[in-house]
């Protein structure tokens, strides 16, 4: 059975879980426990049990789901292992295949060299004898040259000594006699040299072998390294700026050191020129590589070495450093009595895998409490369910194949009330918001259009601002401090509600508006352009709001007075956003993480 046969039989197993839960319901008419110990069915009070771990049917069939499911996933580890150690040796197969072929390529070049270099020695041998030929028959033929030239010189004397011989005149034959016998005397007197001018022997000249004798003994003692297989990174094997790097020499030859080679892989594509090349050289298998830049792909490739010459290089691998902490955006993040929406920024000039966020409850005495994570989260935000009434301490970390990064700085959050900031994003241009993101300012200045700056998120008509709230169907409340002079709507809107129109004078806002005449402050209570007719006599000047999503109820308080001043009743579609404008120039501070007072319950 092959891995992925093995994969299909868990797949199955997981397809028949419902079937499963139907034949526990189906025992259910005899047998109504489970015995743990035994792992088997039998009735309450039995007396083979007495002494064991009795479970109802649905605990102990949750309980055996448990177990299957660690045992599955066991399985599914292991599966995995059996596939990397399959790939491995493939990959072992493979350079075994490649160090053969480079090995008999390496033999055939040895022998070739060592035929060269012995013919060379041959050619430089008979072209040594070759002239020592040359050299004794030009000699040779000196010297015969110089017998040919005597024996004329002797003929020709011999034959005009002859003639002076033949003469009958004596007078003419004294006179002709004398320089001949002169001649013949002179002749005489030199000496004739019989002896070779050149020895029959040649000197065979002797030949260095030396080299050739060290080319056979490299080819019978010592090969060059095979080339090392580069391992793939290991888990939790990097930090922000150093990777730990391992590789194999899956052959018996014989290594002096390693060269390991890296660069950074960037996607740059504006870089023509490549990245530089880093070498190391080490004794080991491994070795650590620092001075790296965070959350950056490398490409990292090895050689070998011995006496005999260098190994081809590895295949390149690349490994990963772990990224920098996330940066937690304190001024995004909204929190309410259940749950919180943390918001960060990744921190990392490329994209990560995946994030983690650690959180842990914030005790009064300042010992530490058990830590709990959400792992894989995709995206740089996570909507994470905590217990009211609580303070939390929050961290963020950012994970690739390297591993996970250093933990931002912390966030402490509290869960006894509503906590939000104003959107910045969102507000119309003539409104400043403060540092602390809570209080907006209308200045009483009129900036020309051409001085604005617009975009598809900010409000262009009404003076205006949102907030944000965790996007939970919960209770939410929170209150706002205005001037006595300042002209404002306060209340809910959906998230795209119109940015060309006022509050409350569409479908999509639910606001109060407090308008300033020369007699008197008007309140109205606005939705879609309407308003019932409500007369209030103590202007508020701290003002509640109290949405509850259960009950489709959005009310507005006099909160300094405790007073209920309107409620509009309504099914909201989506999530609402708290809205706030100013029709004239003036301030609103908002006042966030305040606990519902009891008196908001009943309108």
């Amino acid at each position: 059975m092959d891995a992925y046969e093995v994969r299909g039989r868990l797949d199955v197993i997981e397809e028949e879980e419902a079937a499963d839960e139907d034949a526990f319901v189906m025992v259910q008419d005899s047998p109504d426990v489970f015995c743990g110990d035994c792992g088997v069915l039998t009735v309450r009070g039995a007396a083979a049990h007495v002494s064991h771990a009795l479970v109802t049917l649905a605990a102990g069939a949750q309980q055996m789901k448990d177990q299957l499911s660690k045992s599955r996933s066991k399985l599914s580890e292991k599966i995995i292992e059996m596939e990397n150690f399959a790939s491995n040796l493939e990959e072992i197969f493979i350079t075994v295949e490649e160090n053969f072929g480079r090995q008999e390529q390496n033999l055939e070049q040895h022998y070739n060299e060592v035929l060269q270099t012995l013919s060379q020695r041959n050619e430089a041998r008979a072209a040594a004898l070759d002239e020592q030929k040359n050299d004794k028959l030009e000699r040779l033929y000196g010297q015969l040259l110089r017998c040919g030239q005597t024996l004329d010189a002797s003929k020709e004397l011999i034959e005009s000594a002859q003639e002076v011989h033949r003469r009958r005149d004596k007078r003419a034959f004294l006179q002709a006699i004398m320089p001949i016998m002169k001649r013949v005397e002179q002749f005489a007197r030199e000496e004739v040299d019989l002896k070779l001018g050149a020895s029959l022997d040649f000197d065979v000249p002797t030949t260095d072998l030396s080299d050739v004798r060290q080319m056979m003994e490299s080819i019978n003692v010592l090969p060059a390294p095979s080339a090392p297989v580069m391992n793939p990174q290991i888990a939790n094997s990097a930090t922000e700026t150093s990777l730990h790097v391992c590789w194999s020499l899956f052959s018996d030859d014989t290594v002096e050191f390693y060269e390991l080679y890296w660069r950074l892989i960037s996607d740059d594509c504006t870089m023509e020129t490549p990245q530089e090349v880093c070498q190391l050289k080490v004794k080991e298998t491994h070795c650590t590589v620092s001075d790296l830049l965070p959350n950056a792909q490398y490409e990292l490739w090895v050689t070998a070495t011995n006496t005999t010459g260098i190994s081809p290089a590895s295949e390149r691998a690349v490994y990963m450093t772990v990224p920098s902490p996330p940066v937690i955006k304190a001024r995004q993040c909204v929190s309410s009595l259940d749950a919180a929406l943390i918001r960060w920024d990744s921190g990392n000039t490329n994209p990560v895998e995946s994030y983690t966020l650690e959180f842990q409850e914030a005790s009064a005495d300042g010992e530490s409490t058990a830590t709990e994570s959400i792992v894989a989260i995709p995206s740089c935000e996570c909507l994470v369910q905590l217990q009211s009434w609580k303070r939390y301490i929050i961290h963020i970390r950012a994970v690739n194949i390297g591993g996970p990064s250093d933990r931002s700085p912390p966030l402490h959050i509290s869960t006894t009330g509503t906590f939000f900031h104003l959107l910045e994003d969102t507000a119309h241009p003539s409104l400043s918001l403060s540092a602390d993101g809570l209080t907006m300012f209308y200045l009483d200045e009129d900036l020309p259009i051409s001085h604005m700056t617009f975009s598809d998120n900010t409000f262009n008509r009404c003076v205006a601002v949102l907030g944000d709230l965790v996007p939970i169907r919960g209770q939410y409340y929170w209150e706002m401090e205005v001037d006595e002079s300042a002209e404002f709507r306060v209340g809910v809107a959906y998230e795209d509600t119109q940015r060309n129109s006022y509050l409350g004078g569409n479908n999509t806002s639910w606001c109060m508006r407090h308008i300033l005449t020369p007699s008197r402050h008007k309140y109205e209570f606005l939705h879609n352009g309407w308003t019932p007719d409500i007369r209030i006599t103590v202007q508020p000047l701290r003002i509640g709001v109290f949405l509850d999503y259960g009950r489709g109820i959005l009310s507005f308080y006099n909160a300094a007075l405790r007073q209920h001043l309107y409620t509009f009743s309504c099914q909201f579609l989506h999530y609402v956003h708290p809205c706030f404008a100013l029709d004239n120039p003036g301030a609103l501070t908002l006042c966030t993480g305040l606990t519902a007072p009891p008196y908001v319950a009943q309108p």
